[in-house]
């Protein structure tokens, strides 16, 4: 049990840093990119998540006294649903102009075909006769 414990410790370690890394915002990292930073704790995995929560991470409350979850908050996309979405209404509506079209091309292409099988069976009726 205490071996395997060895083995877990660190790697729970260097998954929580990986993950509190992730969601650090960019300008919250010291010293070095984020990125840098998750090269430095997954490749050094032991000592990499260490050194991020000693000197990675700004532990203070940013100078503009916002928190993570604000930064994320501000910076997330509004989702519209698609019935409120006047962009999506406006493409279904061009969608729909051109379907139209579509069809009604098909079926005066139907109407002359079968005009011309009329044609050439009263053709033949007629050379019959």
């Amino acid at each position: 049990m205490l071996r395997a414990l060895m083995y877990i410790l660190p790697l729970a370690l260097t998954i929580y840093a990986f993950i509190d890394c992730l969601n650090t915002p960019e300008d919250e990292a010291k010293h070095l990119p984020k990125v840098v930073w998750v090269i430095i704790i997954l490749l050094f995995w032991i000592v990499g998540p260490i050194v991020w929560f000693a000197a990675g991470k700004m532990r203070r409350a940013p100078a503009d006294g916002r928190t993570p979850s604000e930064w994320h908050r501000n910076h997330r996309s509004e989702w519209v649903a698609p019935d409120d979405n006047p962009e999506f209404l406006k493409s279904l509506r061009e969608e729909n102009k051109k379907d139209e079209a579509l069809l009604k091309d098909w079926e005066a292409d139907l109407r002359r075909r079968e005009d011309e099988l009329k044609r050439r069976e009263q053709g033949e009726d007629k050379g019959e006769n």
